[in-house]
């Protein structure tokens, strides 16, 4: 608990700091540029597709029955769209996710362990193929969830509880592979990882349920359809934002159990002072 709780603190000021900020503009521009194409170009003939579907299966009576039940008639007017809109949403995750990782995580790396953590040596036991084969396989699975529960946007506090339980899955596999792949060894990594797997896991749930928090944005309906090119910019940044404060985290924390790891320390024992110090410099 101890780790867990410093790493929160020093990631919550590293987070604060002006060069972590400048860290998103990168990945955000980037993202937001690239998805202003795929909207332009995609989503129409996405709306267009669904509105057949639903039309050629007789779909919209029974819909429209299941929202009038729940007290959410209304959405049957923009219920196309907004399926649109949901279903394109794994993809705007993993833009974030996919550039964050080209722009930022090295670069939180390199501040981090320099600054730090300059004891830890590197033993290299990740590699670029096993972080994109991680990125890859987790992301594939994260989808198939993804899709397979998006009726629980019709109950928001649900599904507010399955993405972010979610999103913490996605982030624990991913991120602590990559946090790890530079400094530890490949024993070391699946030592650590098993030490403080249900830390680690904690750690990636309550940085989902940060990360869960854009996807509230697309439950305006009329509103959300209307706002979308606004609504898809915001939680393109709030996807950046929080993957960002999602990697310093990983960061203090897994090579702080790194540190105690080699040094023989108890796993979650008093923290060293060597490493006490927060403040970012």
């Amino acid at each position: 608990m101890r780790i867990f709780l410093a790493s929160f603190g020093r990631a919550l000021l590293a987070q604060l700091h002006i060069r972590m900020l400048w860290l998103t503009v990168l990945p955000f521009l980037v993202s937001l540029a690239l998805w202003a194409v795929c909207l332009w170009l995609g989503l129409q003939p996405i709306i267009d597709w669904l509105q057949a579907y639903f039309v050629t299966n007789s779909m919209f009576g029974e819909i429209g029955s299941m929202l009038a039940w729940f007290g959410m008639a209304t959405l049957k007017t923009v219920l196309v769209p907004l399926l649109a809109m949901w279903t394109l949403l794994p993809l705007m995750i993993l833009t974030a996710l996919v550039f964050v990782g080209l722009f930022t995580i090295p670069a939180i790396s390199r501040h981090i362990g320099a600054r730090h953590y300059p004891m830890l040596s590197k033993r290299h036991g990740g590699s670029v193929a096993g972080s994109l084969w991680t990125s890859l396989w987790c992301f594939a699975v994260f989808t198939i969830l993804w899709l397979a529960t998006i009726w629980a946007f019709l109950i928001p506090p649900l599904a507010f509880v399955i993405h972010s339980l979610l999103w913490g899955w996605l982030t624990y596999r991913v991120m602590a592979y990559d946090t790890l792949a530079d400094y530890a060894s490949s024993e070391e990594r699946h030592a650590v990882l098993r030490l403080h797997r249900w830390p680690l896991l904690a750690v990636g749930t309550i940085a989902g349920a940060l990360g869960a928090a854009p996807t509230l944005l697309w439950l305006g309906g009329v509103l959300a359809v209307v706002f979308l090119p606004v609504l898809a910019g915001v939680a393109i940044w709030l996807y950046v934002l929080v993957f960002v404060f999602t990697a310093l985290w990983f960061q203090f924390y897994c090579l702080e159990a790194l540190l105690r790891y080699r040094s023989g320390q108890p796993p979650d024992g008093p923290v060293d002072g060597a490493v006490i110090d927060v403040a970012p410099r």
